[in-house]
């Protein structure tokens, strides 16, 4: 280093030691506010107990800008049938889960919420994936996961803790593979019974084979995992989609990504890239087949917990949220044994939205869409989707509508799905019925938040 300015001039050795100690205490400051940044940008608290490890806390930190939001969501829908007593021990885990939009860091969300016992992972890691429909990893982007730099965490029972953030490039719609191994029991696998995406499992710690040969166990289920978010310079916040089965995607091709989630999804990317005046959000999935507005499913804690029970967790606690869309009420009609009080659904959704409205978050809400033909369908239960409707549409339900009923229907007989639109059960769409009810949602509904009263 040059002991003279740019006009020649000599500095003296006591000033140019200030000097130094001025620049080394700027680089220093802004390090930790680039640290504090990235380690807590505005995620769901972890609420595990960290094991001693030998990495430093939060060693992989990157040093970067962006935002942080979730790419990947899934609600824990129950305790997994057959793993009460062992858990996945001794076994492997690699989920396979698709991206909204990229980033360059990510982090998880690990829950433990219908465990009955302590969950313990001693090995973690995330990678992008090599291809489609594939257990093996680009090598380059194997990232092996910290939890407040452990390389092992405990996640107590009814609780969920989230990683460190790694350095990793993550592209939008793309393949993503977390992978997480415990060789000890844990009682009921936290799982997601209806993910539409293989996943897989191997015997023995194989968290870090990026080859995925040892993988030879297929599932359709997610494990354990409930979010993925990523520090992204393409989005500004996240919009969480709340429903059943119709937007869980029930009927969709299997790894073929066609919920209509994963189509509006899409259709805001490619807006976007085309110049389009909309936000730049992320879009997640919290559907849960079978879910109701108000009625909890059987267990303790409920399986398929009912969209009020759920919606601080799926909904509120989501990373960077800035739009709610809920649809959901179609079981409250078709699983009630009695016939279903419109007042008493459209009360729940009400309450969701003032939660919602208390955050400051706009809230799009979706008209229920028809089933006749159905085996639950009755005349009555059709006058009280028709009661809904007529609420949700006049206004008074929710910040903006998007009407799937409408879009849907069968322009011959209302009451039935249009038949091109049909899955076949008379309930829940195909793929072309999925994609029509992204092309429904209008994009400019995702602007703006919550009014300053409904």
């Amino acid at each position: 280093m040059t002991r003279r300015n740019a006009g020649g001039v000599g500095v003296s050795p006591t000033k140019h030691r200030a000097l130094l100690a001025a620049v080394v205490a700027l680089i220093v400051a802004l390090s930790a506010g680039i640290y504090i940044g990235v380690a807590s940008g505005g995620g769901t608290a972890g609420t595990g107990t960290l094991a001693r490890g030998s990495a430093p806390h939060n060693s992989a930190a990157p040093v970067s800008t962006g935002t942080w939001v979730t790419t990947w969501s899934a609600s824990p829908s129950g305790a997994e049938p057959g793993t009460e007593t062992g858990g996945m021990a001794g076994r492997s885990v690699r989920n396979v889960v698709h991206t909204s939009v990229g980033g360059t860091s990510a982090r998880v969300t690990l829950s433990n919420h219908y465990g009955q016992s302590p969950l313990t992972v001693t090995h973690a890691t995330l990678a992008v994936a090599a291809g489609s429909d594939t257990a093996a990893a680009i090598t380059e982007t194997m990232r092996r996961l910290t939890f407040g730099g452990a390389t092992t965490v405990v996640v107590p029972p009814g609780g969920q803790v989230l990683s460190d953030a790694v350095p990793v490039t993550v592209p939008p719609d793309a393949d993503v593979l977390v992978t997480t191994y415990s060789p000890t029991a844990s009682g009921p696998v936290t799982y997601h019974r209806h993910a539409r995406q293989i996943s897989y499992v191997a015997q023995g710690d194989r968290a870090e084979d990026a080859t995925g040969a040892a993988y030879t166990e297929e599932t359709t289920y997610w494990r354990y995992l409930t979010a993925l978010d990523v520090l992204s310079n393409e989005a500004d916040g996240t919009v969480v989609v709340l429903g059943d089965s119709l937007t869980d995607g029930i009927t969709s091709t299997q790894n073929a990504n066609r919920r209509w989630t994963d189509v509006l999804s899409e259709r805001l990317r490619s807006a976007l890239e085309s110049g389009a005046d909309l936000p730049r959000y992320s879009v997640v999935n919290q559907g849960i087949s079978g879910n109701q507005v108000l009625a909890d499913g059987l267990g303790r804690p409920a399986d398929n917990e009912s969209g009020l029970g759920r919606f601080s967790r799926d909904v509120l606690d989501r990373t960077n949220v800035k739009v709610v869309v809920i649809d959901l009420g179609v079981n409250d009609i078709l699983r009630n044994r009695r016939l279903a009080d419109p007042d008493a659904v459209l009360g729940g959704l009400r309450t969701m939205v003032r939660q919602a409205h208390a955050r400051g978050l706009k809230v799009v809400g979706a008209t229920l869409m028809p089933f006749q033909g159905h085996r639950g369908y009755t005349d009555a239960r059709e006058g009280v989707r028709q009661a809904i409707n007529s609420e949700i549409r006049a206004g008074r339900v929710f910040d903006a509508v998007v009407d799937f009923d409408k879009a849907l229907r069968d322009p011959y007989n209302p009451r039935r799905l249009r038949p091109d639109y049909d899955s076949g059960d008379h309930l829940h769409p195909s793929d072309r019925g999925y994609e029509a009810m992204a092309k429904t949602f209008t994009l400019t509904n995702l602007h703006g938040s919550a009014p300053a009263k409904l």
